[in-house]
């Protein structure tokens, strides 16, 4: 991903009006994010913990979708459906975000189960432990990395995909 400033981040939202990007906080160590080693940046907002948001680059594009957390998650383990990885109960939340556009003024909204904490992007880069007779295969990594960005891209799609 390329580096963005603070008033990119902020213009880069479909779903959010005015108010939203008024009161919206950014990452406590936002200066400090390697923008290189991202292939999506999400975060929750520090000062309202049910809001979070999601910025992909699309074909050079950047896209920003708020979300929002609802107040019970599976009581039993879950799994993201972002990473693809099992986590207990209370650490994967249904999100759901606004559809931009007239869909969203009509109320429309997508969501997904995610990580709680949108942390989907470190937690599949932490390799599973081996086995002491088990060889990692080369490029597996790659796939799981893959294969999150691209789910990510296809929520984030999903909110927009009629603007």
């Amino acid at each position: 991903m390329r580096a963005l400033t603070e008033a990119e981040v902020r213009s880069s939202f479909v779903n959010a009006d005015a108010d939203d990007l008024r009161i919206m906080q950014m990452p406590h160590d936002f200066v400090l994010v390697d923008w290189d080693y991202l292939d999506f940046f999400a975060w929750r907002d520090p000062s309202a913990g049910k809001r979070g948001y999601v910025l992909i680059q699309h074909d050079r594009e950047i896209k920003g979708v708020m979300l929002r957390v609802s107040d019970s998650g599976p009581a039993r383990n879950g799994m993201c459906n972002i990473c693809h990885l099992m986590q207990p109960g209370n650490q994967v939340a249904l999100f759901s975000a606004r559809r931009a556009g007239a869909a969203g003024e009509r109320g429309d909204s997508v969501g997904t189960y995610i990580c709680a904490d949108l942390s989907c992007h470190d937690n599949v880069r932490l390799a599973h432990p081996l086995a002491p007779n088990e060889v990692r295969a080369p490029g597996q990594a790659d796939y799981r990395l893959d294969g999150t960005r691209r789910r990510m891209e296809a929520f984030v799609a999903r909110v927009w995909e009629h603007v």
